[in-house]
């Protein structure tokens, strides 16, 4: 396999936040991103823009709300899946494809506020899904890595403090025992593989100046399987992106493997 960088980005707009996201593909030249919380219908997805910079793009919208896309630098993604199995689902969520050699599961976990309640139960619920399919993607002999929003702080490690967030569903036992179900299936959380012991952030709200004060979470992703996972040269965030003007909340997450 090539040296390839996968990113994965929470736009939180893509209409909103084009600008940002064309200057930091040009900056970058990821080769596979994922994209999550378009918040637009296919209809109005910038494919042009996006292939005027070199990338092939599979998007799967919804208007207003939700929303995932995987670019890849180069070539067209073949898509595998749209949506997770066992879902009939509205919520536009989940998108596979085989990307330069490697299947990419992209996901925007729910946001599961307020907790408790059908927020909350529709979260747990599509977890669960999520982790079904994520077993059948440990008995591939694919390289697979699922990038993307989770909607999960996994240990505390993960947050510059949980005391304001300890009702918030980001931080509940519940969320957190079913990341912990997808590690302990193989999958190797890139970040923390490499970075046991330093506090990596890739989420600052907008409030009480939280990107300032680097006041973040660590809610955003990249799993690989066991045949990807000894690949893994390098990973990082570019938090460079959540201070230019008009930025999304999250910054883009990525990763090299080869």
């Amino acid at each position: 396999m090539k040296a390839l960088k996968i990113a994965t980005f929470n736009i939180n707009g893509l209409r909103a936040r084009l600008p940002n996201l064309l200057d930091w593909l040009q900056r970058e030249r990821p080769h596979v991103v994922c994209l999550q919380e378009l918040k637009a219908p296919d209809a109005s997805f910038p494919a042009t823009a996006f292939e005027a910079l070199g990338y092939g793009t599979l998007h799967h919208g919804q208007a207003s709300w939700n929303g995932v896309a995987i670019l890849a630098l180069d070539a067209e993604p073949l898509e595998s899946r749209r949506g997770l199995p066992g879902i009939d689902d509205s919520q536009s969520r989940y998108l596979e494809a085989a990307v330069h050699g490697v299947l990419v599961g992209c996901l925007y976990l729910p946001n599961g506020n307020p907790q408790p309640g059908p927020k909350f139960d529709y979260k747990l619920a599509w977890f669960e899904r999520l982790i079904a399919h994520a077993a059948g993607l440990q008995a591939s002999e694919l390289p697979v890595v699922l990038a993307g929003d989770y909607n999960v702080v996994p240990t505390d490690f993960d947050i510059y403090n949980p005391r304001s967030w300890l009702k918030d569903a980001l931080l509940q036992p519940e969320s957190r025992a079913c990341y912990q179900r997808l590690l302990d299936q193989g999958w190797t959380d890139a970040i923390r593989h490499l970075y046991p012991n330093e506090r990596v952030f890739t989420f600052w709200d907008y409030f009480r100046q939280h990107w300032q004060k680097n006041s973040g979470l660590r809610i955003d992703h990249l799993l690989l399987n066991p045949i990807l996972a000894p690949r893994l040269k390098d990973a990082g965030v570019h938090a460079w992106v959540r201070n230019e003007p008009h930025a999304s909340d999250h910054a883009p997450v990525w990763i090299e493997v080869g």
